[in-house]
């Protein structure tokens, strides 16, 4: 592993509660990211985001990742795979992860810290020079 670590902060017009829920719950994902998910807020608990589900199984989008850690609207970390259209990066025994960090900005305004770190030299080498998760939410690091 190496010590590439894509970092990005943003300010979300909405309050903390809110932006907890869009990224913790079903639903709340649902309004902003992939098609279809599969979230279980707990240790080890899936965190599973789905882009295309015409495609068969496991090449639907984030399967096998889960929640690492959280705490309650102030952190969440999951493990995180490469696109289906990246195979020998995506059925690599490894896995990156993101952080994620939640402060509220008085009562109507988030920061989210998002950081994805874990990178493995040889995918860095390959031509990994975006984390995926910022290129599908339109964010540029």
């Amino acid at each position: 592993m190496n010590s590439k670590k894509i970092h990005k902060t943003v300010i979300l017009s909405a309050p903390l509660k809110t932006i907890w829920w869009k990224w913790t719950t079903h639903e709340g994902l649902k309004t902003f990211f992939g098609v279809d998910n599969r979230i279980e807020l707990a240790l080890v608990g899936p965190y599973e985001i789905f882009f295309l589900l015409d495609a068969r199984a496991g090449a639907q989008g984030g399967e096998g990742n889960q929640v690492l850690s959280f705490l309650p609207e102030q952190m969440l970390t999951f493990s995180w795979n490469a696109p289906p259209t990246i195979p020998e990066i995506r059925n690599h025994h490894h896995k990156t992860w993101v952080v994620l960090q939640f402060k509220a900005i008085g009562n109507e305004q988030t920061e989210l810290v998002l950081d994805h770190l874990g990178w493995l030299e040889c995918l860095v080498k390959n031509g990994i020079k975006l984390s995926p998760i910022l290129i599908m939410l339109g964010i540029r690091s």
